[in-house]
């Protein structure tokens, strides 16, 4: 459809703004409204992002364009290959130049870094019109109009509220109240089962046998836009991390239900019990595989909670399983929403224990004689996924004990994952898995040696480097870097009844053992890339 000759309105849709309902749709004329939506290369290049994550992105933009079209909206994209944009300002820089509309309108960003960078693009062409004589100002009086983001379920000004003034937050309380409000597994004013958190049925390893009888997720045929954006991405970021040969991710409205009735059908009822659990080649297990939906909102969290209830109501599923879910998006998810817009942009340089080392090189390559980050990291790259214990426990758990600089760890992760967006991606990371904001919504930092992760996996079976040992040159970097961590920190972790347990083992340690664990953490801190 032709682009409106006086435009009244420039809907500026972002790539993680694929939502047909959005806010920024209220009242949209196409007789005098046009949306614009820009594939900019610097969206890849700020981070290192993943072919897989890029791929993602361009082929849901497109589709979602695609979509808008056939409502008859006139649609304004840029596409990277022909336009090349090199960023999200220089191509609205470009567009307002040529049509100069009345108004920009855009959803709240989920990046700061984004919302800066488009306020200071009006603010630019504002300041040009106010050194202008009057009559050459036509066209350039553009305002800048957010809206609210109505995808999630807890408003920015309501967190703001229930958080008040308190130094500490606690996800727990803000999940009850979320409970309560959209009467989630609730019997009237009471959590259905007579408690609020079933998490420690949800822990389960495999056992030796491994696991067993796993459903494989969804299988998506590339339509001739994908097949044509994972060229594009191949050709325009050959050095990026990432393989396109396994990509399947739903990239439209259609296939992310698919994929919610596939999870709902096939892997609910046994989601609970080992969603903690890790496995060499199980690359999915039973998780939902739902996160980049949500996160691109082809999804509304609402119909996916809604049918995880429905499905433990008419007995399908157990309420643990349920429950662990849900909490992973009524109260993980909109709780790491909330604290991402209170505490930036302070949470993005937290560096609580001022680590510094340089984030390892076989990060971006999985070339680590580890087996567990070796699994972790070559799984991440292979499919721009890995489930929350495999980052928080084994990627993430490594990063503190390894003293890696916070941030250069949370570009990885913003880089690497295919759910990747800055308003859940830094809290959990910053925040959660590298206690960088020094306890602001958790209790302690979340770290275990090597024992851990022998429980949880089977990752040990054959790697170099022994669980069980702490000093010597076969001790388990995540097991010396562990007790290592634990030293110098004693005191403060004595004072905190979540860790004090975690001291009383490390005393029982000789003054000789505490030396030689020093010494061989030191030598694996000297040179993080030969580990």
């Amino acid at each position: 459809m032709m682009i409106p000759k006086k435009l009244r309105r420039l809907i500026l849709i972002l790539g993680d703004q694929l939502d047909a309902q959005s806010s920024a749709f209220e009242g949209f004329d196409p007789a005098q409204d046009a949306v614009l939506m820009i594939e900019a290369r610097e969206e890849s290049s700020h981070v290192w992002s993943s072919k897989i994550r890029t791929a993602l992105f361009l082929s849901a933009m497109r589709h979602f364009a695609a979509a808008l079209e056939l409502r008859g909206w006139p649609v304004i994209y840029r596409q990277l290959d022909v336009q090349c944009d090199a960023s999200l300002s220089a191509g609205l820089q470009a567009v307002l130049s040529e049509h100069a509309p009345q108004a920009v309108c855009c959803v709240e960003p989920g990046d700061m870094r984004v919302r800066q960078q488009l306020e200071n693009t009006i603010n630019s062409i504002a300041l040009r019109a106010d050194s202008m004589p009057a009559n050459r100002r036509k066209g350039l009086k553009i305002t800048l109009q957010w809206h609210d983001d109505t995808h999630f379920l807890c408003s920015l000004p309501e967190f703001r509220k229930w958080a008040g003034k308190s130094a500490s937050l606690r996800m727990e309380f803000f999940y009850r109240v979320m409970r309560k409000k959209y009467k989630v597994l609730m019997d009237a004013d009471e959590p259905i089962g007579g408690q609020w958190n079933f998490d420690a049925d949800n822990r389960k390893a495999f056992g030796k046998a491994g696991p067993q009888n796993v459903p494989q997720p969804i299988a998506y045929q590339h339509s001739a836009i994908t097949k044509e954006v994972l060229s594009l991405v191949e050709q325009e970021f050959a050095d990026h991390p990432g393989d396109l040969s396994r990509f399947n991710w739903p990239v439209t409205r259609d296939e992310a239900l698919i994929a919610l009735h596939d999870f709902i059908k096939n892997r609910l009822r046994h989601f609970g019990p080992h969603q903690d659990a890790m496995w060499t080649n199980l690359d999915f297990g039973w998780h939902s595989l739902l996160s980049s939906s949500l996160n691109l909102k082809l999804l509304h969290p609402l119909e996916v909670i809604q049918a995880a209830e429905q499905c433990y109501r008419e007995g399908k599923v157990d309420l643990p399983s349920a429950e662990g879910f849900i909490r992973q998006i009524l109260g993980w998810r909109e709780f790491m929403r909330g604290v991402y817009f209170l505490d930036m942009p302070k949470l993005k340089s937290d560096n609580f224990y001022g680590h510094q080392n340089a984030l390892p090189k076989w990060y971006w390559t999985g070339n680590t004689q580890m087996n567990c980050m070796k699994n972790s990291i070559n799984q991440t790259l292979a499919n721009g996924y890995s489930h929350h214990i495999q980052r928080l426990m084994i990627t993430g758990m490594f990063g503190v004990t390894a003293q890696i600089l916070p941030q250069a760890l949370c570009d990885w992760y913003l880089a690497v994952y295919v759910d990747a967006v800055e308003w859940v991606e830094l809290p959990n990371v910053a925040g959660m898995a590298l206690f960088a904001n020094g306890g602001r919504f958790t209790s302690k930092p979340y770290v275990a040696s090597g024992a851990y992760v022998k429980r949880m996996s089977n990752y040990c079976q054959g790697c170099k480097y022994s669980p069980e040992s702490r000093s010597g040159a076969d001790a388990c970097p995540m097991t010396t870097l562990y007790w290592n961590f634990l030293d110098a920190h004693e005191k403060e972790f004595s004072g905190n009844p979540r860790t004090a347990l975690m001291v009383k083992n490390l005393q029982r340690m000789s003054d000789a053992e505490r030396s030689q664990v020093r010494e061989r953490a030191g030598e694996m801190l000297s040179d993080l890339d030969a580990l």
